[in-house]
């Protein structure tokens, strides 16, 4: 199968998002291209110590082997032994202001392939927001750029992306949102190739549209130790979910993937308390009570 105008895509908007995010911070990033001894490698672009992001990373990776790892086959054991091959661009931003919300988006494509049959091939992706102190206009308007990104595939689309979203990016072992979601989806092949490409297509180009108004209203905001102590404590909500729950981590790390490249969406200062509570009626109560519970923003 020639995936030769994925990869352009992918390595593409690995580059379009990383230029406006330089603009928007001021700071370049850093680039570490590297390989994998199994097969393919990547384009890792990270910064830190930014003036706007505390951390981030935007990841291009395209990786191959020759027996699917069992990430990849728990739900679909047919393709166990399979040659396969996978690429992406996955990004997380973790901005320094507690005011601004940490956000994922990744892109992705996988086939496997055996002799003698048809390859077997699926996009996913989608994209997410992690607020700490909740503003519904933000809200409304991550959720209604995502909805604007799949217009073309019909409102029942973003509904049914929003919801899997919802119930993908949750914390079982606390029964708790890592955020107030977005949209999420896996195992896209059905209308053909054509369609599928165009609408993971259309989720990365809408990114920095749901994304960076967002970052420009909430930057300035003044915080004090007060709100970054609220910060670090919400962010072991999203180091515990991508060490305990995220499939993309399991599979990058079961498959021999780079870990630094993988384990660049932590956070770089992260806090854990012992059954810590927020103060009724506070700010951050209000997290808990306005925007987690999963809602209906558009």
């Amino acid at each position: 199968m020639n995936t030769d105008p994925i990869r352009d895509y992918f390595t593409g908007l690995q580059s379009r998002i990383v230029a406006e995010l330089e603009a928007a911070d001021g700071q370049p990033f850093r680039t570490d291209q590297w390989q994998r001894p199994e097969g393919g490698g990547g384009i890792s672009r990270l910064i830190e110590e930014g003036q706007l992001f505390e951390r981030g990373g935007v990841n291009f990776s395209h990786v191959k082997g020759e027996a699917m790892p069992a990430s990849a086959t728990a739900h679909r054991p047919e393709l166990a032994g399979r040659r396969w091959e996978a690429m992406g661009v996955s990004l997380v931003l973790h901005p320094r202001n507690p005011h601004c919300p940490t956000s994922h988006m990744n892109v992705r494509f996988f086939v496997a392939e055996k002799d003698g049959a048809e390859p077997v091939w699926w996009f996913g992706g989608g994209m997410d927001l992690t607020p700490y102190y909740g503003f519904e206009q933000d809200a409304v308007h991550f959720h209604g750029t995502c909805r604007d990104a799949l217009a073309p595939w019909g409102i029942a689309t973003y509904q049914h992306f929003k919801s899997w979203c919802d119930r993908y990016f949750f914390l079982k072992h606390r029964n708790e949102a890592r955020g107030i979601g977005g949209i999420f989806f896996d195992d896209l092949n059905e209308e053909g190739f054509e369609r599928c490409f165009a609408l993971t297509q259309s989720v990365g180009d809408h990114f920095t549209a749901a994304y960076l108004p967002i970052l420009e209203r909430r930057r300035d905001i003044p915080y004090g130790e007060h709100e970054r102590d609220f910060h670090a404590y919400r962010r072991g909500r999203y180091v515990e979910f991508n060490l305990v729950w995220d499939r993309g981590t399991l599979f990058g790390l079961q498959s021999g993937g780079r870990t630094e490249s993988i384990l660049m969406s932590l956070p770089p200062i992260v806090k854990w308390r012992y059954d810590w509570q927020p103060e009724a009626g506070s700010e951050e109560a209000k997290l808990y009570t306005d925007f987690l519970p999963p809602r209906d923003w558009v």
